[in-house]
Formats: C-alpha cells, structure tokens, sequence
C-alpha cells in the first residue's frame, strides 16, 4: 500500500476572497472545493494573508469589522497561522530585487517556504514559478499541477 505524500501547501488572500464568496460564481465554487478537500494538517496560513482578507472583506466586500474578523478567525481555526519573521521579510526584499515580485506577494512565499511547503495556491503569483522549494499554483487554471494532484484526495 502507498502511503499519500504529505505536502505542505500555503494559501494566498485570492483563494480564501474567492471562498468567502466574493468574486465570480465558478472561482467562488473552485475555491470553496479545494479548501474542502486539503488536509487541514498541511495547510499554512500566512498571518499577513488573513490581514488582506480582512482589508478586502471591509473595504470591497463591505462588511462589518466583526463579520470581517469572524471571517478571519474561521480561517484560522481549521488551517495553521504562520507569522512572518525578520528572515522571511529578508527573503521577499530578494524575491522584489531579482525576480520583480511585489514584496507582499514575496512574504507569503517566503513564509511558505519557511515552512517548507511545496505549494502556495495563489490566482496572482505566476503560475509554475518555483522558488526554494514552493511552487505557485493556481488553482483556477485549466489543467491542474501535478502538485495539486497529489495533494488533493481523489473523490
């Protein structure tokens, strides 16, 4: 019997925006699906990510700060927060300086990485870009990553 490799996968704010239902009806529902179907115990929340869905669940969602912050709490009461450290913002000035990416994004890499996941689910980051280990997946796009595979249960 084959054991299921365990992947650590990390979560950006589009993903979890499109699981609280703002945006399009078919990303909404893609989005919903695959969080359902991680194993909780794998996934990494970067603390900054809840940060932004609580920026974007106010200002253009506009919802309450408490409708926000219950949001946010649900979130991080089935997935791991991860905080950002000295090291990991160290790593995102890099990221900004060699390969152009916008140092929000090269955080929530950096955390990623951090904590060794292999996959960061993320609509904004390039597709199949791989960086110490984590690659960005989307996982709206059309044919799905290998590492997004393995990882998700086979229904």
């Amino acid at each position: 019997m084959t054991e299921l490799l365990r992947l650590g996968v990390a979560v950006d704010t589009n993903v979890l925006v499109y699981a609280e239902g703002e945006g399009d009806a078919e990303r909404c529902m893609a989005a919903r699906d695959v969080l359902a179907r991680l194993p909780t115990g794998d996934v990494v929340l970067p603390s900054q990510v809840l940060g932004e869905l609580h920026r974007v669940l106010t200002r253009r969602a506009r919802r309450s700060a408490q409708e926000a912050r219950d949001a946010v709490l649900a979130w991080a009461d089935v997935f791991r927060v991860r905080d950002s450290t000295w090291v990991a913002l160290q790593a995102a000035m890099d990221l900004h300086a060699d390969h152009q990416m916008q140092i929000w994004d090269g955080l929530v890499l950096a955390v990623a990485a951090e904590h060794r996941c292999r996959i960061l689910l993320s609509e904004d980051l390039q597709h199949g870009f791989t960086w110490r280990g984590v690659s960005v997946v989307n996982p709206f796009a059309p044919n799905r990553h290998p590492l997004l595979e393995q990882v998700l249960p086979t229904r």
